[in-house]
């Protein structure tokens, strides 16, 4: 699957990044033919248009989730679960 990743932490990034791989997905940083968009919520609250979108955030941010889900992201999930279940979560959506 094409996955986007919009996350301006290149550390973290990077972390999601791999695991995505490891999982056979190919990851880009332009949404244009992405059939799913992850993005880190500090940084954008903005749903992209078309493919299936993760957008996720601290834990301790409870606005930013209220937020990107009433915007309408698919799914808004911490950044703890994000590295854990990446390919996962992309999966679900």
């Amino acid at each position: 699957m094409r996955i986007a990743l919009l996350c301006p932490d290149l550390l973290f990034g990077s972390r999601v990044e791999e695991a995505l791989r490891a999982a056979g997905h190919d990851v880009v940083r332009s949404v244009d033919g992405a059939e799913v968009v992850i993005v880190d919520l500090t940084a954008d609250l903005e749903v992209p248009q078309g493919p299936k979108t993760i957008g996720f955030y601290p834990h301790v941010d409870v606005e930013t989730r209220r937020r990107a889900e009433q915007a309408g992201f698919d799914l808004v999930v911490p950044r703890s679960r994000m590295a854990r279940e990446a390919a996962q979560l992309v999966e679900a959506v």
